[in-house]
């Protein structure tokens, strides 16, 4: 009788125990999911209206090096230089504090940008800014370090929901971006309820989902064969944009080690290569020229190496957005081209690329395929999981974020602990 009735005691506790941290986590997930979902909704909405007020008055693209000198004045008064997406992934491994005022210096930073005509996306933005808003929630609540740490990735997983409509993807997003190859999964509950919240918020203010319509050729051994093919190319590619960008990255601050100078000019090249080409197709974010590719199946031959190059002289410049829809942008357009010429079409060879350059990018592959079906639909799923695992294999140890920690290797099924390392 004792021992039932101590069974019936612990059973309790576990119970109660496990209905307060079920209640923590969910009061976290409100108070990240609701405020990002509608700064994050803030956000979209400005973006795509300085886009629109850019392209109808096509002159303010002569202001980009003024903007560029604006934003150096900002983060240098805000005592920021320097930080990036690493900064949110060193905070979830290792307890790194995040000041408040990234959140205001990188929303408006990021708008500017878009409204000069520099090609940057937003999601990098919308990491630093929901990982910001998720640290001082975990504030507010007083949790421990441990739990603050996932409460960073909580506001991550909302403001990537908020501003694409892929909350599940947004949520394996946030949880395999720190550490390759091994998963929390402690923080899915809480980073898929706030991605829910903000994606429900981000939708009750007015932001669009992103969707594509997409035809998948039924799953047959030739289209096998020619995707793989089409997954080693893009896992060149992927070698090629992470080269590009941690090159210019490094390389430009030491040619140009003044900020102001750097900035200047480089808005200067941006401006001077838009008038040369007569098209500010490559400025932005480029989300039009993405759809294009994807439902239309149209995208130029150098569409995709031009983006390369002109994204990481903005973002080396010292101007912010993100590398993550470039990824899309480099990915799609190069998918377009290439899917023809191995007998894919072109439009389904575009939602390939994205995903897998992505992937390769990223190193989230679980995050990559989600991301697929909440754009494209469950249509061609085995056919995307190939390219995604590819393309992730291949791509080695250097992506977007040389702040990831490998804790398994690629290819061998050993632990290792390996550090993201630079093309450089």
């Amino acid at each position: 009788m004792e021992n039932i009735r101590e069974r019936i005691v612990s059973c309790a506790g576990r119970v109660w125990f496990c209905a307060k941290e079920l209640l923590k986590w969910l009061a976290l997930a409100m108070i990240t999911g609701v405020p990002c979902g509608i700064i994050g909704a803030a956000f979209d909405l400005a973006v795509e209206h300085v886009t629109e007020l850019r392209t109808e008055h096509t002159a303010i693209l002569f202001l980009l090096p003024v903007i560029g000198l604006v934003i150096v004045a900002f983060y240098k008064a805000a005592k920021l230089e320097g930080v990036s997406t690493d900064d949110m992934i060193d905070c979830v491994k290792d307890g790194k504090p995040i000041r408040f005022w990234l959140l205001p210096v990188m929303f408006i930073s990021t708008v500017l940008t878009h409204l000069g005509g520099g090609s940057a996306g937003r999601e990098g933005a919308a990491l630093q800014m929901g990982g910001t808003i998720g640290w001082w929630a975990g504030g507010v609540l007083h949790l421990n370090e441990h739990e603050r740490r996932m409460a960073v990735q909580c506001g991550m997983a909302a403001f990537f929901s908020a501003l694409f409509s892929t909350p599940l993807a947004a949520t394996f997003f946030a949880m395999t971006i720190v550490n390759v190859g091994v998963v929390f999964y402690a923080a899915y509950i809480p980073c898929f309820t706030a991605a829910i919240i903000a994606y429900g918020v981000a939708q009750l203010i007015g932001v669009t989902p992103t969707r594509f319509a997409v035809e998948a050729p039924a799953f047959e051994p030739a289209m096998v064969v020619r995707v793989v093919l089409l997954a080693l190319a893009c896992a060149v590619v992927v070698h090629l944009f992470c080269f590009v960008l941690h090159s210019a990255a490094h390389g430009l601050p030491k040619l140009l080690p003044n900020p102001w100078v750097r900035a200047f000019l480089g808005g200067c090249v941006v401006v001077v290569f838009t008038l040369l080409y007569g098209s500010m197709r490559y400025n932005g974010a480029g989300m039009n020229i993405i759809a294009a590719a994807v439902e239309q199946g149209q995208a130029l031959p150098w569409d995709w190496i031009v983006k390369i190059l002109l994204t990481a002289l903005t973002l080396s410049s010292g101007f912010k957005g993100g590398e993550v829809v470039p990824s899309f942008f480099v990915g799609a357009t190069f998918g377009c081209v290439a899917a023809p010429l191995l007998g894919i079409p072109a439009g389904f060879g575009a939602a390939l690329g994205l995903a897998g350059v992505f992937c390769g990018a990223s190193n989230c592959v679980v995050a990559s395929l989600v991301l697929a079906i909440e754009l494209f639909g469950a249509q061609g799923l085995w056919y995307f999981a190939i390219v995604c695992g590819i393309t992730y294999a291949l791509s080695g140890y250097a992506g977007l974020y040389h702040s990831q920690l490998f804790l398994t290797d690629k290819l061998e099924p050993e632990y290792r602990i390996i550090r993201g390392h630079n093309h450089h």
